[in-house]
């Protein structure tokens, strides 16, 4: 998918209209009109079934829209392969596997030589703090960390759009926010384009930019929060007066956007 017209004027991700009818003929998503631009962080937050996921995999092109389009911008327009990274809300890690090989996966797959490999690998895990656990498996790991070797393999490739699908939701809630912390350290880092998804206001306002509040199926974009706190976020913000304001606001927005009699 490339860009609408050939200059994408910043914008790396663009759905225009997009709708998603599933096979037993419900409507899931849409109409759907989003623009992301390229470095930023944003959340889509909604209700259970409002078809955030949906979102997700069209963007990432595992799943076609039923109407309407979507568009995606390499950063590097000689780029063809590896735009984006996903991370999806179980690790799923090769058991047999060692965390460098289930790291090396998506190289594997494109046929990157050897020795280049490592050296991807390598980064990639010094990148989300694993550079010790090279040659663990993942029975030996806690979910914090197997969230880490996923979010490796998505970082490996170098995308220049990373997917995240829920990916702390299962963890408690000090493995949540470390990782949280972590996460926005490499976003600042790296300044790639994040489109996240989470249920949790909290984590919503904590990590974003930009907040999209969605309806009920079939899910549009209800509000958007602008998330003015000044970088780099941490303790302070989560702990502050406008951090709480927000998450009051964006949650007294989420709670009517699920109720579907108050959207229509």
């Amino acid at each position: 998918m490339s860009g609408p017209d050939g200059n994408d004027g910043g914008l790396a991700v663009s759905l225009r209209g997009v709708t998603k009818v599933y096979g037993n003929g419900v409507a899931g998503l849409g109409p759907l009109d989003l623009n992301i631009r390229s470095g930023e962080f944003v959340s889509l937050l909604g209700p259970s079934g409002c078809g955030k996921s949906s979102a997700l995999r069209i963007i990432a092109g595992l799943s076609e829209p039923t109407t309407g389009e979507a568009y995606v911008t390499a950063r590097h327009e000689s780029r063809t392969q590896h735009r984006i990274g996903f991370v999806f809300q179980e690790p799923t890690l090769m058991p047999w596997a060692s965390v460098r090989g289930n790291v090396r996966l998506p190289l594997d797959i494109a046929g990157l030589p050897h020795h280049d490999a490592i050296a991807r690998v390598d980064q990639a895990l010094a990148q989300v703090g694993l550079a010790d656990f090279a040659e663990v498996y993942p029975r030996e790991l806690s979910g914090g960390m197997k969230m880490r070797v996923s979010l490796a393999r998505a970082l490996v490739t170098d995308p220049d759009i990373l997917l995240m699908d829920e990916p702390f939701a299962a963890l408690d809630e000090i493995t949540r926010f470390r990782l949280n912390n972590d996460l926005l350290t490499l976003w600042r880092g790296l300044r790639k384009t994040v489109v996240f998804v989470t249920h949790s206001v909290f984590e919503s306002v904590y990590l974003s930019q930009r907040v999209l509040v969605m309806t009920s199926r079939p899910g549009r974009i209800a509000r958007e929060f602008r998330i003015a706190a000044s970088e780099p976020r941490g303790e302070d913000f989560r702990t502050s007066p406008d951090y709480a304001s927000y998450c009051r606001d964006v949650s007294a927005a989420l709670a009517k956007a699920s109720d579907s009699e108050g959207v229509r």
